[in-house]
């Protein structure tokens, strides 16, 4: 298959070292958890729905003191990672599935405001006209689903290093009877082309790279390209991407749903009860959001 980058998000450098206090002190255990971390939660690429509900999460609990840092997944996990190696403090905006869960100790911070909304399922979200035009590769979208266990397996992988075509190519050849329910009805093609949009979260890496793989053992012609998630809806309300299987619903990509209605056809949900929310180290002490208020 061919991977076409169309956008890609640089990780500055000072993303990187903006984890909590940014040194091996101690920290101070009479400082309020907001100087620990000097009141900034480390986010991800501005136009992810996570992103604008913390930024509704920090007006609700009326945190006017603290800053959302913007980055990428990429540099909001070394964060995260360079800080928990040194025990120190970090906030994190966070999602599962995500493999941080299995690498480290964390916990979501309590929300009860319910501002972040409750679990969230994931949705296969496709061109209207795709059905017409490629009816097998809308068969398969339409009954991929996966438990979260099995994105764990391939996100793993690709999270140790290994490229995320072959991971996902492992995770088929050894997985053929569920994929075999996704495939079921679908006829082979013939080089027929498909472009699959997907931001680069770790878990639509996974996901996408194994809806490829099903689909170039198709037959199709695939194309992947990574974009945010804005231009990932619009390309496929517009029709220069025929799919994508990353719309986080209801909440996190709703204002894309709202905005692009009618020009797209929801294939349904691909993975259930995902979670969004602030997450930090377990060895913190601070459990609710309501405390970082000062």
């Amino acid at each position: 298959m061919k991977k076409k980058w169309l956008s890609f998000l640089m990780v500055p450098a000072i993303a990187v070292g903006l984890a909590a206090c940014g040194s091996n002190d101690e920290v101070d255990e009479n400082a309020t958890i907001g100087d620990q971390v000097d009141h900034k939660i480390i986010g991800i690429d501005p136009g992810a729905g996570i992103m604008k509900a913390t930024n509704n999460v920090l007006d609700e609990y009326e945190l006017d003191d603290w800053t959302l840092v913007e980055g990428s997944g990429a540099a909001m996990t070394a964060s995260l990672k360079k800080a928990y190696n040194r025990e120190e403090p970090i906030i994190v905006t966070g999602w599962s599935p995500h493999w941080k869960f299995s690498e480290f100790d964390l916990k979501y911070l309590e929300d009860p405001k319910g501002t972040f909304g409750d679990k969230e399922n994931i949705h296969s979200i496709a061109r209207n006209g795709l059905e017409e035009d490629h009816p097998s590769a809308h068969k398969v979208l339409e009954q991929f689903n996966w438990p979260e266990s099995a994105m764990n397996e391939v996100m793993v992988k690709i999270t140790d290093g290994e490229d995320p075509e072959q991971a996902a190519s492992e995770w088929v050849e050894a997985n053929q009877d569920m994929v075999s329910e996704w495939t079921d009805g679908a006829k082979e093609v013939d080089g027929d082309k498909i472009t699959l949009g997907y931001v680069a979260w770790d878990t639509e890496i996974a996901s996408t790279n194994v809806v490829a793989t099903v689909l170039t053992d198709l037959g199709y012609d695939v194309t992947l390209s990574q974009v945010e998630a804005g231009p990932m809806w619009a390309g496929v309300a517009e029709g220069s991407l025929d799919a994508h299987i990353a719309g986080w619903l209801p909440l996190t990509h709703a204002d894309y749903y709202e905005k692009f209605e009618g020009q797209f056809e929801d294939l349904g949900s691909n993975l259930e009860g995902t979670k969004i929310g602030l997450v930090v180290p377990e060895y913190m002490d601070v459990k609710s959001i309501e405390d970082l208020k000062e």
